[in-house]
Order: structure tokens, then sequence, then C-alpha cells
């Protein structure tokens, strides 16, 4: 079994209306023994139809967190993340917003390219599938390679989840110039990358990312590989978990990840 969740977001979070209470009593029920809150704050995010900002205000969900981990001290550890959404322009804010914050967890995300988010229909209506996401993959290797504050990458191939081509299908050799250099770089840095269940939510037949990336991640040398289910509400945390430990273990993984104050620990499959 997965025992650990280490992405969700809460009413903290631009795009969750979830009390962080009730997603540590759902934590509680399914069984998990750690959960890691990974708050969105996406620096110039921009304009959209639901006014969605994606800035966390740190001082009330760190207040909050903490009141949390306290309470519920014993019956599940609560660790505190936050995901930020990086942009080749917002490296440097990014930096200033985690130093000296004594966070357990840092997701680094990529979710806005040429300030559209492929989870809104433009993205793909202007840049066709394959290139789409060949544009994705451009803008995670600058930020991978100027950007050192984070524990892992999250869900690579985001912008998979949203391409609406019946006729696209992934191959790895098509991005595997990009794609090693984004994954010799991550580990070259000492980090890792998660995989993330909400691709099985999206209706994708593999988390995010493609069995490919996860297993050429190992072939390279990677190790650290985290588990989230990017769940914004408590029905979809730890979401099709139960489906990871043979697929994982078909790849190669032998082993998960948490991290405690910015530390990989490694946990048997």
């Amino acid at each position: 079994m997965i025992l650990a969740d280490y992405h969700l977001h809460t009413s903290f979070s631009s795009d969750s209306e979830s009390p962080m209470e009730d997603m540590i009593k759902k934590a509680i029920s399914l069984g998990l023994k750690t959960i890691c809150f990974t708050e969105h704050h996406d620096i110039d995010y921009p304009d959209n139809p639901d006014d969605f900002d994606f800035l966390l205000d740190l001082p009330s969900y760190k207040e909050n967190l903490f009141t949390m981990k306290e309470q519920f001290k014993d019956q599940i550890e609560i660790n505190y993340g936050v995901e930020l959404g990086l942009m080749p322009t917002t490296l440097k804010k990014c930096s200033d917003f985690v130093k000296d914050e004594p966070f357990d967890f840092i997701i680094g995300s990529t979710h806005i390219v040429d300030f559209m988010d492929p989870y809104d229909a433009i993205y793909f209506e202007t840049y066709p599938a394959g290139k789409g996401l060949a544009h994705y993959f451009e803008d995670i290797l600058k930020n991978v390679s100027s950007f050192d504050d984070y524990c892992v990458y999250g869900h690579i191939d985001y912008a998979a989840r949203y391409i609406k081509d019946p006729s696209f299908e992934f191959h790895y050799s098509d991005y595997s110039d990009l794609l090693d250099t984004i994954l010799k770089t991550i580990i070259d840095h000492g980090k890792g990358i998660e995989v993330n269940t909400a691709g099985l939510k999206y209706g994708m037949n593999d988390p995010n990312p493609h069995h490919d990336i996860i297993k050429r991640y190992l072939e390279l040398g990677g190790e650290i590989i985290t588990i989230g289910s990017d769940g914004h509400c408590p029905k979809h945390m730890a979401y099709d978990f139960h489906k990871l430990p043979d697929f994982l273990s078909s790849l190669g993984v032998r082993y998960y990840t948490i991290f405690r104050n910015k530390k990989p620990e490694f946990i048997k499959l």
C-alpha cells in the first residue's frame, strides 16, 4: 500500500474549496500515515474566467496547518509543503518566497507557458498537440536549468492531460532530446519527480508522467519518486493509489519517497 499522499490542495489554493480539516479526516479514514499539503503559489498567473490568482496567503496557511498538525498528531503526520508554479520570468521571486521558510517539501511545477495554461482550450488551439507538448517541455527545461529550490518536479507531462486531439499518441522518442536533458538535470541537481494520479482521474492510461518518462528517469539513475493524488477535495485523495504498486514495480521502481525538512526518506513498495 501507498501510505503517503504528497500532493494535496485545500481552500488555501484558489482552485479548491475544501477545508483542511475535512481533507485530514478523509486521509485518516483512508488509512494514510503521512500527508503533505502543497498549496498553489503561482506568481503572475494570467487573468482567467474563474478569477483565480493562485497566490498563497502564507501566514494564514501556515498558522492553520500547524494548528491541525498539533490537533491530529496522534492520528496522522501532517507535513508543510507548497507547489510553486514556475515560469522562467518568475524564478527569482519563487526563490525569495521559499527562502528561510521551513517547508518539509516543495513541488516545482509548470502550469503556464506563454501566459497560457494548457488546462484552457486556447493553449492547444494555439499550438497543435505535438508542438504544444514540446513547447511545454522546453519551458520545463528552462526552469530546471535555472532553479534549484524544489524537491521534486511535478506532473512533468501535465500538458498532455488536456490534449483533445484523439489521434495524438505520446512517444518518448519524439521528445527524447528534451526529456533526457530535463531528467538528467533533475538528477544531477539531486532532485526527483512525482507520480501524480490525477492523470488517471482525467482518463489517461497512466498517471502523470507517462510510464516511459518514469522508466527513463530510472534508467538515467533517478531514485527520488514521490506519490501524489493532486487531490483538491476529499474524494480525490489517494486517487487510484491501489493501482500503483504493481504499476511502479513493473517499471523497476522499488521505493517511493517522502520528505521531512526537505530531506528524502525512502519507503519500500
